[in-house]
């Protein structure tokens, strides 16, 4: 299914990776929002189980490996072209997560990994909602 004008939603998964405090971010090395610091994630694949795409795909993008915690929300993102067209549709379905291995690089969709402390999440331009869902995410640390 194209990503650019959809016939349907997406389904996108991401986590929100802690490890001493610190949460792991992304820079998007392709569309939508190339560029843009955003929380690891991408595609679900046909045939596979939200837990496993999001496991694969934090390894995929940044080399870690995970221990999931819990739901944390789940968001629509759309975006219009200037006719008013959706151009990108994705549900995103994010958890929180335990960093448990590996060593953070920039890998497939990214173009660079930081673990980053929450209160400079301001420095990275985020989207309202990433950094919503970032301070959602603490309650699953308890």
């Amino acid at each position: 299914m194209p990503r650019e004008y959809p016939p349907n939603p997406l389904v996108g998964l991401g986590a929100i990776v802690w490890k001493d405090g610190q949460v792991l971010m992304i820079q998007r090395g392709n569309p939508p929002r190339a560029g843009i610091w955003s929380l690891p994630g991408g595609a679900q694949h046909l045939g596979e189980t939200v837990q496993a795409g999001i496991h694969r795909e934090i390894a995929e993008e940044t080399g870690v490996q995970i221990e999931l915690l819990g739901l944390v929300e789940v968001i629509d993102s759309i975006q219009r072209d200037a006719t008013g067209r959706v151009l990108y549709h994705y549900t995103i379905i994010d958890f929180a997560a335990r960093w448990v291995g590996g060593e953070a690089v920039a890998g497939d969709d990214a173009a660079a990994v930081a673990w980053v402390d929450p209160a400079d999440l301001h420095r990275l331009d985020l989207w309202d909602e990433t950094i919503r869902v970032i301070e959602k995410s603490r309650a699953w640390l308890v």
